[in-house]
């Protein structure tokens, strides 16, 4: 076995995994998608990838960082299995790392730490708290509050 090819594998797999559990999840999956049909991986890999996500997303807080492991060893064997069998070649492995390495600082990248604090009395009309919004519209009706009292 390569150590080089070793290191690729469990990088990727590590990557793979931490991506499982963003917004970045489809994307991830396409590229590890286009290796796994490049490479000629059995077809039942790529459900297995979902399943792994549904797994991780599942597990309680407490079980979180074991599941997270046991699905990354899983996917370093495999990564180093299909590396392997084509040709021992890491060009694919290497290529494939490199995108999801990209995907995952661009999803580190898009989060942000949010404080939001409502004080003051009461809120008349609706209240949103996110850490972005886009294109939000609230149609309201007009009550005279002075008749309301």
């Amino acid at each position: 076995m390569d150590s080089e090819l070793a290191v690729l594998a469990a990088s990727g797999a590590t990557t793979l995994v931490s991506l499982m559990v963003t917004d970045s999840w489809t994307h991830a999956r396409e590229l590890v998608g286009r290796y796994l049909t490049r490479t000629g991986a059995a077809p039942d890999m790529f459900d297995d990838l979902q399943d792994a996500r549904t797994r991780l997303l599942a597990a309680d807080a407490a079980a979180r960082a074991r599941t997270a492991r046991e699905i990354g060893r899983r996917y370093v064997d495999r990564l180093l299995r299909l590396a392997e069998a084509d040709d021992g070649s890491d060009e694919a492995l290497r290529d494939l790392l490199s995108s999801l390495l990209q995907l995952s600082a661009s999803a580190a990248d898009s989060r942000g730490t949010v404080d939001n604090r409502i004080s003051g009395g009461v809120q008349h009309g609706p209240v949103v708290q996110s850490g972005s919004v886009a294109g939000l519209t609230f149609h309201v009706d007009h009550v005279d509050r002075a008749n309301h009292q």
